[in-house]
């Protein structure tokens, strides 16, 4: 009986030893692992926080607990639970890029749509002022703020001037809120003027 016990307590002993060296043998390659998803989450990052950041924070989410159960010593939870989060990882480069791709393709088109109506905007507004501005048309120009017009019109255009700098910078977010800007002060310049921007130009 007392040699059984002994026997138990050695085989006890025994796999005690086993799963703490299994366990101590996991630590490397769950460190590796953490460290490799940690690096291409830290390369992505940039781009993944402009473009897909719900989908940045999933992984980051998924790292701290792939850390949380290093710490632990948990390392076979590390090495079972690390592989996805690492593909998810990778795919973050990629899934930025062609978020970039369709964000841009996005502002382009509107820089095309409003490159191609603001200038003519711009000059319809002008024509209105040097029509209403002739003396012939002071009944016309009855009622209208020429002086605030011609102000909002001057602002308009160097409004205009900045959106197609930042455009030959590339800087596409920027020159596309600057044109959108530019065709809300035209709008609100023809409004005053009591013209209709979708007609042809005013013959002065």
């Amino acid at each position: 009986m007392l040699r059984s016990n002994r026997l138990g307590r050695l085989s006890f002993v025994s796999l005690a030893a086993v799963l703490l060296a299994a366990c101590a043998g996991q630590k490397e390659p769950a460190e590796k692992l953490i460290g490799d998803i940690q690096a291409t989450v830290t390369a992505a990052s940039t781009e993944a926080a402009k473009y897909i950041p719900d989908q940045l924070a999933g992984v980051q989410t998924q790292l701290s607990a792939l850390k949380a159960s290093f710490d632990k010593q948990d390392y076979a939870a590390v090495v079972s639970g690390a592989p996805p989060v690492l593909t998810a990882a990778q795919s973050l480069a990629t899934d930025a890029a062609a978020k970039k791709d369709e964000v841009l393709k996005a502002l382009n088109d509107t820089w095309t749509a409003l490159a191609g109506s603001v200038p003519g905007y711009l000059t319809v507004i002008q024509n209105r002022i040097d029509f209403l501005g002739k003396k012939a048309n002071k009944k016309a120009a009855a009622g209208v703020d020429l002086d605030g017009a011609k102000s909002a019109l001057s602002d308009a255009m160097a409004t205009w001037s900045k959106a197609q700098a930042a455009f030959a910078t590339g800087n596409m977010d920027e020159a596309v809120t600057t044109a959108r800007d530019v065709k809300s002060k035209v709008e609100a310049v023809a409004s005053g003027l009591k013209v209709d921007l979708s007609a042809p130009p005013a013959k002065s």
